[in-house]
């Protein structure tokens, strides 16, 4: 390795996927000069990997299932999915896993991208191995963010190596449709991605080692989910734990723990994110190699001074929304620190505390019926120790749903804090859901009593109208 130029800087980003970005764009809004450090694209794992191709590849399946539950376009829209098509659109979505544009905007703020990778050598200096073969040691005078993300978490079972498994990346940028996909897990990209290759025209075996789908939502969420995607055609196995796999003559086989054999043409193991903090020199700050990184509200490292950690490498709230809500936090609390403001705003819901993190951390799942969510559950609240009461509505008795499309199946909950009079959690399960969440989101965060929530008057008729029956219900 040639060693080149060391270069100081005020702030060095390790990882510029959209944390790392939203990073160096609030430290250079605050003035301070910023190097971004990134080994493969700028823009992460949600732009090529995740979130864009992800939802690229729902969205024909949504709108048409949406379309099928509407006399006068339900014929219409009977036959199969152009699955080359739904591909090519995903390809545009994920620019064809070229980073050129996103490098454009890295330059118009004014952050300086080091191509290679990244890794500290020892407090506030970090080295990067260039695709060139050369060292460059960077030094930040203010702080230093990892904002590395996270990888897939495959299982230690017999054979897996050889079998070459999916993970969500290959899931997202396949080239073609397999005829049998098996998915391994039960969370957000076994669902979404069952979704998807059902739709597309696999046959789809879900196994899934807990009792339901969806597990950190409210109970009702993984139900319907479950009960569409298998009235779509899919084998939904729950209580089912894959023991060993192997890849016979190119099928793949999976040996389940009661002796069953699922065969499929690939399989899918969503089961789980690592951090990617194995290889970025945690061991010359005293840190474990591989671990999460724990921080406070502030997203600074705990028992630093100088490094900061944002987004999945932190474990507080694996989203990619709430990972760029913590580097706007970092962000500015870097540049604030750098300025020598003497207060900062740490308090709960202040400028430079992460504070929705705990109480209202927003995701949607876009399964058909989407499932939305904000706050606790009503498991969660309980296990607070909070003194809560779920209201529960059925969604089909609002006059939007029904309009929505026929036969429209779904479900609501608000979570109330029968001592502040405030909800402390939301959940939606139903057709269109996910664009009703932002509203629950702000009741959330903005802890408003129910009383004012009373006076915000839903639009009739929309499915919004959902807030006033619940509010209706709790009132009695």
């Amino acid at each position: 390795m040639t060693e080149t130029e060391t270069i100081a800087y005020d702030v060095v980003v390790l990882g510029a996927g959209p944390v790392g970005e939203n990073v160096a764009d609030r430290t250079r809004a605050a003035g301070l000069s910023t190097a971004i450090v990134e080994s493969e694209l700028v823009g992460g794992e949600c732009s090529y990997w995740a979130c864009m191709p992800s939802k690229a590849l729902l969205r024909p399946v949504i709108a048409r299932a949406d379309a099928r539950r509407l006399p006068g376009l339900s014929q219409a829209v009977r036959g199969p999915l152009d699955a080359t098509a739904v591909l090519a659109r995903r390809d545009v979505y994920t620019s064809h896993w070229h980073d050129d544009g996103q490098v454009r905007w890295l330059d118009s703020i004014g952050a300086d991208l080091h191509r290679g990778h990244g890794r500290l050598a020892g407090p506030r200096t970090v080295t990067v191995d260039g695709p060139d073969g050369t060292r460059r040691t960077l030094t930040a005078r203010h702080a230093v963010a990892v904002c590395t993300g996270t990888r897939a978490r495959l299982p230690e079972l017999p054979g897996l190596d050889a079998v070459k498994p999916w993970t969500s990346r290959e899931a997202t940028s396949s080239e073609q449709v397999p005829e049998r996909l098996i998915i391994v897990g039960g969370g957000v990209v076994a669902t979404e991605m069952a979704t998807v290759y059902q739709a597309l025209g696999a046959q789809v075996t879900v196994l899934v080692r807990g009792k339901g789908l969806l597990p950190r939502m409210e109970p009702f969420a993984g139900e319907l989910v479950a009960d569409a995607l298998t009235e779509a055609g899919a084998d939904i196995r729950t209580g089912t734990a894959v023991e060993s796999v192997a890849r016979e003559n190119g099928t793949v086989v999976a040996v389940t723990g009661n002796g069953d054999r699922v065969e499929a043409d690939e399989i899918l193991f969503a089961t789980g994110r690592a951090p990617r903090t194995d290889d970025v020199g945690l061991e010359t700050v005293g840190m474990e190699p591989g671990s999460w990184l724990p921080v406070d509200d502030s997203l600074r490292v705990l028992g630093s001074t100088w490094l900061y950690a944002c987004g999945d490498v932190n474990h507080r709230a694996l989203l990619t929304h709430q990972g760029k809500y913590q580097a706007r936090i970092a962000g500015d609390t870097i540049g604030a620190r750098a300025a020598g403001v003497p207060l900062l705003e740490t308090d709960p819901w202040g400028a430079h505390a992460a504070t929705a993190d705990h109480h209202a951390v927003p995701q949607v799942v876009f399964t058909d019926p989407e499932a939305a969510a904000v706050g606790l559950s009503l498991a969660e609240a309980e296990q607070a120790g909070h003194r809560v009461r779920a209201v529960d509505v059925d969604l089909s008795s609002v006059a939007g749903a029904g309009l929505y499309g026929d036969g429209y199946r779904g479900r609501a909950r608000m979570v109330v804090d029968l001592d502040a009079e405030t909800l402390r959690g939301v959940t939606f399960v139903g057709p269109g859901v996910g664009e009703l969440l932002h509203s629950a989101s702000v009741a959330v965060a903005g802890q408003v009593p129910i009383s004012r929530l009373w006076h915000a008057v839903p639009s009739y008729p929309t499915i919004s109208e959902v807030w006033l029956r619940l509010l209706e219900a709790y009132r009695g």
